[in-house]
């Protein structure tokens, strides 16, 4: 009897021994639009092991729901909890995946040894391991999210023409965000992180309850992003990467000049933060490279590191809902940075991202200032379906209208529309100043806001110029521009009520721009007050109203000396409302 039960025990082991040796761990909640992590046991493993555990392991699942299917690669994920653990090691692999519909979702997992197989498109190469083949099922609910998370909007993707939409709700996402500090990311209190920005007066803003990691690390970080939500303010511009760039202090890697080992436990912090983000209603303007470091990455073409650093930044932060991927700030090759991306580098660059992005994120990239170089750049670009818009910056703020106008017809006329932003309103010098200069922030509302968006761009970014005291490198308390946000949130949540997609920029004023629904609504835009205002409505017949809106208060529906007109004529639409200064800006609807 003894021995049977000896032998017996000797079985149960060999065959424990025999099995593969890992679980299936699902987390998250089981929602539309939430994020759902698969987590494995597979090779112990570490970020400096002799065999590479980002480079020659390839984790990815296929996720379907009847005839629908994404294919999503997962990465090396340490102990499973690096965020707390700052772990290096460990046998936990993971894939986060978002639904976009409720209902029952099948999963089929891949996950292959191999050398350089994370970057290899062949779906066989090297030898299938561990949990490879590994199958499953979980059913999802619908979201019941609501307000500013994105969980209840659903993902930001490429409308059918010049605007950002949310795939869940139908939004149109009109864009009013800070461009800085561009190394947002070197925040004192992730892992591995040169410790220069700090935030200390945003701690305040932390609410109990928001994420930390490591006995309440993060507090800072997550206070300023709920600052900027509180206000209005819906995006966040930041570099991943800027090795030999302006700041030198954001990297993904585990050392500075390392390319091929990435730091686990930092990005897993990063991910906390894009979370909270996600949570309220910051989209993550996550800028690739910079101009001073475009060629770092394989001399410029996409070589084994370029597709590496893309592949573990997809794969750990792809599923976020708020995301724009922009491929480079400042691309390209101009007099006083001679060492950057081709044309051709730049379109190859591009479509290889689009092909390894399972989601359909947006896809933009930044341009250099001048006039001249948005021609350099851009014009090859037009028509290509991988780039959904363009990321423009600015010298002069009085081309905001003519640069917005000029590129979504260009756009439109190649057969692709893209999204237009004002992400860098020049000079670079100055950009957007604090509060304690009203008057270059009125000029800004003035040149570059509002005439982005009635010229039927997406909106903008607010970039700290070099020059400056709170700069766009060491910026440290967005406070102090508290008046700039207040307005930029006016903006954007005025033109979020339009019917924006069935609107075209036209000129049909004596003495401002307008936004047109032919026949139904006009909105006018009136950057300084003088001369009496018309408006065109001779093509169309009908009564309108006239209201007026006020950029700097944010007031609505007000009323100036003439509330109705008819169609048939050119028509007066009188003065504005009594009581407000002379030569102030003003936006007239009338439908």
């Amino acid at each position: 009897m003894k021995s049977r039960m000896k032998d017996t025990l000797l079985i149960w082991l060999l065959t424990l021994i025999m099995l593969p040796g890992y679980a299936t761990e699902i987390d998250g909640e089981l929602k539309q639009w939430h994020t759902i992590t698969l987590t494995f046991e597979g090779p112990t493993t570490s970020e400096y092991d002799t065999l590479n555990p980002f480079l020659n392991y390839r984790l990815q699942t296929t996720f379907t729901q009847g005839e629908q299917q994404i294919t999503v690669p997962g990465y090396f994920a340490a102990d499973g909890k690096a965020s707390e653990t700052s772990a290096r090691a460990g046998n936990k692999w993971q894939v986060k995946f978002v639904p976009n519909l409720p209902g029952e979702w099948l999963y089929e997992v891949s996950f292959r040894q191999g050398k350089n197989i994370a970057i290899s498109d062949k779906l066989e190469t090297g030898k299938g391991i561990a949990f490879d083949g590994e199958s499953g099922k979980f059913e999802v609910i619908a979201s019941d999210k609501s307000g500013r998370d994105f969980r209840s909007k659903g993902r930001l993707t490429k409308g059918a023409g010049h605007y950002p939409i949310f795939s869940g709700s139908k939004e149109v996402f009109v864009k009013g965000g800070t461009n800085s500090p561009e190394d947002l990311l070197a925040y004192y209190e992730f892992d591995g992180t040169p410790p220069k920005h700090h935030y200390a007066n945003h701690v305040n803003s932390y609410r109990h309850g928001d994420v930390t990691w490591q006995q309440g690390k993060g507090k800072n970080l997550i206070g300023a992003m709920n600052y900027l939500s509180d206000k209005g303010i819906n995006a966040v511009y930041f570099l991943t990467m800027n090795v030999m760039g302006d700041g030198k202090n954001v990297w993904p890697w585990t050392e500075e000049h390392e390319r091929y080992r990435f730091d686990v436990s930092k990005l897993a912090q990063w991910e906390l933060v894009f979370s909270h983000m996600d949570e309220v209603g910051l989209a993550q303007h996550l800028i690739t490279q910079e101009t001073e470091n475009e060629n770092l990455l394989d001399i410029g073409y996409v070589g084994i590191q370029r597709k590496l650093y893309y592949r573990e930044m997809i794969a750990r932060f792809g599923h976020h809902l708020g995301l724009i991927w922009n491929m480079g700030e400042e691309n390209g090759i101009t007099h006083w940075s001679p060492v950057g991306q081709t044309e051709k580098m730049r379109e190859e660059m591009i479509n290889y991202f689009r092909s390894v992005e399972p989601y359909g994120n947006l896809l933009v990239i930044h341009t250099l200032p001048d006039l001249k170089d948005h021609e350099r750049t851009m014009t090859p670009l037009l028509g290509n379906e991988a780039l959904d818009g363009v990321s423009f910056q600015i010298h002069h703020q009085h081309d905001s209208y003519h640069v917005t106008t000029q590129w979504r017809e260009k756009s439109a006329e190649a057969g692709y529309p893209w999204i237009i932003w004002i992400d860098e309103i020049g000079p670079a010098k100055v950009g957007a100043w604090s509060d304690d200069r009203p008057a270059q922030q009125d000029s800004v509302r003035k040149e570059v806001i509002y005439p982005n968006l009635i010229g039927g761009g997406a909106g903008i970014e607010h970039y700290f110029g070099y020059k400056q005291k709170h700069s766009d490198l060491t910026s440290e308390d967005w406070t102090v521009r508290d008046r700039l946000w207040t307005m930029t949130a006016h903006a954007i949540q005025y033109f979020d009520k339009l019917p924006l997609e069935q609107m075209l920029p036209v000129s049909q004023t004596s003495t401002g721009y307008c936004l047109a629904q032919a026949g139904e609504r006009y909105v006018v835009y009136i950057p300084e007050f003088g001369e009496e205002l018309t408006l065109d409505l001779t093509q169309t017949e009908g009564k309108y109203s006239v209201h007026w809106f006020d950029p700097v208060t944010g007031k609505d529906e007000l009323k100036g000396s003439v509330r109705r007109i008819k169609g048939g004529a050119k028509v007066s639409l009188g003065s504005p409302p009594i009581g407000y200064p002379a030569g102030q800006d003003w936006v007239v609807r009338v439908e």
